[in-house]
């Protein structure tokens, strides 16, 4: 049997319990492969989600849904020296980076 992960969902309704990502400007930082962007994406306007990890980027790019492509963005950068202006999302997410 493969692992499951958050098989009760637990992930997506406690992201909709503490954010309303309606129509929102989401940056994810540390997004790795994408497993939580999926979770609130297709309710946020715009999406950009960061990590450094190539690897995880690609794999996020590849299993992102094809309905997702035009408001989900993937971008590699640290959270220090972010290549967007000031004020540019309504949430922000930092969720298992260090």
């Amino acid at each position: 049997m493969p692992l499951q992960r958050d098989p009760e969902g637990t992930e997506p309704r406690t992201l909709h319990e503490f954010a309303d990502f309606n129509g929102t400007r989401v940056l994810e930082i540390g997004c790795g492969d994408g497993r939580l962007t999926w979770k609130y994406a297709r309710s946020a306007r715009q999406v950009m989600a960061i990590d450094l990890e190539a690897e995880d980027l690609r794999v996020a790019r590849i299993e992102r849904p094809n309905d997702l492509d035009e408001h989900v963005h993937f971008v590699r950068c640290d959270s220090i020296t972010l290549p967007f202006q000031k004020e540019s999302f309504d949430i922000a997410l930092l969720s298992w980076s260090l």
